[in-house]
């Protein structure tokens, strides 16, 4: 038998959004995938996370963040949970000390952390096909967005939909994987991880990572809007904050889908010509367009977002061009 890996190779060249519109596949390699299991460790996860895990469903997925004492995103997690753990999905490159961390306030609860994604692939599937190719193999499909199924060849996530179609992540095992490549690759676009977080960004769902810790406020990257904050749950670190920041109004700050004509990368300021000694901003996520430039999500004050005059890397810099967003950006002064 082929190995998934060798049938599921990315196109050379890097595939842009009319290419996932069509229909995709990649394979995720740069997520990381905690498990938390034991009798407690939801009433643990509810205490450290900004969104309800004592209430998740057995088929619902939610964003989630993990904040600082001051209220800034040390993390930000898709979660679920079968019977027997919570997972905790997140950027692979900061798993290892936020694993570390969150095992260290676990005290007396019931519950232990454990890397979960070790002998598992993740395939992230979207565009207009895919939903067809998956029926292969799935007689029914999680029927909204974060929703789940489990199912004898894996679990299948549908998360937040992106150029009109719904997209999926499909945890399996190497041996699914290789069989079902060749159908893959044959019928859709193959990208690889870039592929994945191009549709990310254009599904407007941010990601916290290494260059970005400990910058935003959950609702700066509009984590709010994308039901990854319960505000009527119990305290979490930072609660108190972000709390504020939601009723009293002082952060005047979202985070918008925009294009430019270079290399953007996590953690670049933004500029307006209007106060060109001081960023107005900061690039969440960015991927590579496939029309030598990026498209990116990046966190900015309200009103450079208004004034559509906002530069990368220096007031002098390249222009960003403002795309439409996936949901409306609410503009309660936060």
């Amino acid at each position: 038998m082929n190995n998934w890996n060798e049938l599921l190779v990315p196109r050379e060249h890097t595939l842009n959004p009319t290419e996932l519109a069509v229909g995709f596949v990649a394979p995720v390699t740069d997520q990381g995938l905690i498990a938390f299991t034991g009798a407690e460790s939801a009433t643990f996860l509810h205490s450290q996370l900004t969104n309800d895990v004592e209430h998740l469903g057995r088929d619902e997925v939610r964003l989630a963040g993990y904040c600082s004492p001051k209220g800034r995103l040390l993390a930000s997690f898709l979660m679920w949970r079968n019977e027997e753990s919570v997972f905790l999905q997140l950027a692979r490159e900061i798993q290892p000390a936020l694993q570390k961390r969150l095992q260290m306030f676990v005290l007396r609860a019931k519950t232990k952390a454990s890397d979960a994604g070790e002998g598992q692939v993740v395939l992230g599937l979207g565009g207009g096909q895919a939903e067809a190719v998956l029926q292969t193999w799935f007689d029914v499909l999680p029927a909204k967005p974060y929703s789940k199924i489990e199912h004898p060849l894996g679990t299948l996530l549908r998360v937040a939909d992106a150029f009109g179609a719904p997209r999926y992540l499909w945890l399996a095992t190497p041996e699914t994987a290789s069989t079902a490549a060749p159908v893959l690759a044959e019928r859709l676009n193959v990208g690889g991880n870039a592929a994945w977080r191009l549709s990310e960004i254009h599904a407007g769902v941010p990601q916290i990572a290494a260059a970005t810790q400990e910058q935003f406020v959950p609702q700066m990257i509009n984590l709010e809007l994308l039901g990854g904050v319960n505000f009527k749950k119990g305290c979490y670190p930072g609660q108190e904050i972000v709390a504020r920041s939601q009723y009293l109004g002082k952060l005047k700050r979202r985070t918008a889908l925009v294009s430019v004509a270079a290399d953007a990368l996590p953690g670049m300021e933004v500029f307006s010509p209007t106060d060109p000694e001081q960023p107005c901003g900061m690039v969440v996520n960015a991927a590579p367009n496939g029309a030598s430039g990026s498209d990116a999500l990046v966190e900015m004050k309200l009103d450079a977002l208004e004034s559509a005059d906002v530069r990368l890397g220096a007031a002098g810099g390249p222009a960003l061009q403002f795309l439409p967003m996936p949901y409306v950006l609410d503009k309660l002064d936060v």
